[in-house]
């Protein structure tokens, strides 16, 4: 399904199953489904399996009314494997693997650009569940991009451009400013430049995606950032097609689960510098292949 000009993209309807403990709705052609009927502080075995290939099938899964404590956040996140720390964000007291993103009208915090998260490690995190504590009464959204879609919508040459190129993933976009020299140079040792394909297949589906993010990306690797300034503005773009995004507008309680590997998101900073309190829990991922 290429994307061409002058042409409509049609979208066809995302995979929709039948199961047992689950109600899954889809928000849109194709991304992102609401679970319904679920208490995620109830869980066992066939449950986790159902919540898990819905999210496969989906990409991205919301939740309503889920009034978890920290332990029960953190006990969903481990029933979907092993959770991660996150070397630069503020964290829970007591709960590492909690990471907060509490912006407030002196500290305004939004993630405002599309991107998969922590890209600058050797692993990225397979996926994120994160739970609204304190929110806005308007404004605030997520918007997340299905990037295994932005993939096939290339067009023919630029699939063949990219075949094979990786792109250069450095913490220091994102999270170097206001370091030190010696801050730097600390974080660099524990944190080096990583090489992942632009092109990433799936572990679990064999799907092909584009695999990026715009706040890590220095370069495409044998080229300098100008070099490659071009195509990588071109792939950016890709994001912002509308066919491929859901958005979701929260909720005190409500949960977005998106999977790390195969979208990107972005946070809307447009809730007038009101406080808005979400905490995630991450999925440790394996590296990009």
């Amino acid at each position: 399904m290429n994307q061409q000009k002058g042409t409509i993209v049609r979208v066809e309807a995302t995979t929709v199953r039948d199961f047992n403990r689950i109600d899954v709705r889809p928000m849109t052609g194709s991304i992102g489904a609401e679970i319904a009927g679920v208490d995620l502080r109830e869980l066992d075995d066939e449950l986790v399996a159902e919540l898990r290939q819905a999210w496969l099938d989906h990409k991205v899964l919301f939740f309503r009314d889920q009034d978890l404590t920290h332990q029960q956040h953190l006990d969903y996140g481990r029933a979907l494997g092993e959770l991660e720390v996150h070397p630069f964000s503020d964290q829970v007291e007591g709960h590492p693997e909690i990471l907060v993103i509490d912006s407030k009208p002196d500290a305004f915090i939004s993630a405002e650009t599309w991107h998969s998260d922590v890209t600058f490690r050797e692993a990225p995190p397979l996926g994120s569940i994160l739970l609204g504590r304190i929110i806005p009464p308007y404004g605030g959204d997520t918007c997340f991009a299905n990037m295994e879609l932005a993939y096939e919508m290339l067009p023919d040459a630029t699939k063949e451009e990219i075949d094979g190129l990786y792109a250069i993933h450095s913490y220091v976009k994102a999270f170097g400013k206001g370091m030190s020299e010696e801050q730097l140079a600390e974080a660099q040792q524990k944190y080096p430049d990583q090489k992942h394909p632009l092109v990433r297949t799936h572990p679990e589906t064999g799907n092909k995606g584009l695999f990026m993010a715009r706040n890590f990306m220095l370069t495409i690797d044998g080229m300098t950032a100008e070099e490659s300034k071009e195509l990588r503005y071109r792939l950016y773009e890709q994001s912002k097609i509308p066919e491929l995004q859901v958005r979701f507008r929260w909720q005190p309680n409500s949960i977005a689960q998106w999977d790390n590997r195969c979208t990107q998101h972005y946070a809307i900073p447009d809730h007038g510098g009101q406080r808005r309190r979400v905490e995630r829990v991450t999925l440790i991922g394996d590296r990009p292949v």
